[in-house]
């Protein structure tokens, strides 16, 4: 790894990935304007996607974004240059497993260009990530449910 390569990826910001699944292939492209606006905001950069669709007899269909026309993607055409292709084929079929038939879905891997550089910070003072999570947001709605729940009872 050159000097100029490990300079570079010290400046990367953590690199997350998440597909949304769309029951009935209902999906009609209306992601591509937040996810616009989280790239011109300089949120994270797209590294790569895919839009994937299970027919309900299981076969499947992968589509990057030169495959798609623009009423399904967007203005997400533009960082099209920008992709990594980091997603290979068992990242694909890991996923095809986990959708419905009768459904499609987006995977999608960015780089989280606004932690870019405290990341390197702790790097350059020699510190290193030893544990990362997720809380879903149906865990913490429900938590905020169930908080309101017991106040109203101690309330009665």
């Amino acid at each position: 790894m050159t000097h100029e390569t490990t300079e570079s990826v010290d400046e990367l910001g953590p690199v997350d990935w998440l597909v949304v699944e769309f029951p009935g292939s209902r999906f009609r492209g209306e992601i591509a304007p937040a996810l616009d606006e989280l790239v011109q905001a300089g949120t994270i950069r797209v590294l790569d996607l895919l839009l994937m669709k299970k027919a309900e007899d299981g076969s499947l269909d992968v589509y990057e974004l030169s495959d798609l026309d623009e009423s399904e993607i967007g203005t997400l055409r533009l960082y099209e240059a920008e992709l990594a292709g980091l997603l290979g084929a068992e990242d694909v079929e890991a996923v095809a497993e986990a959708i419905e038939p009768g459904s499609t879905a987006a995977l999608l891997v960015w780089e989280n260009t606004w932690a870019a550089p405290f990341g390197s910070a702790v790097r350059r003072a020699g510190g290193q990530l030893v544990a990362t999570g997720r809380i879903p947001i149906q865990a913490l709605l429900a938590a905020i449910e169930a908080e309101e729940a017991s106040e109203e009872e101690e309330e009665i």
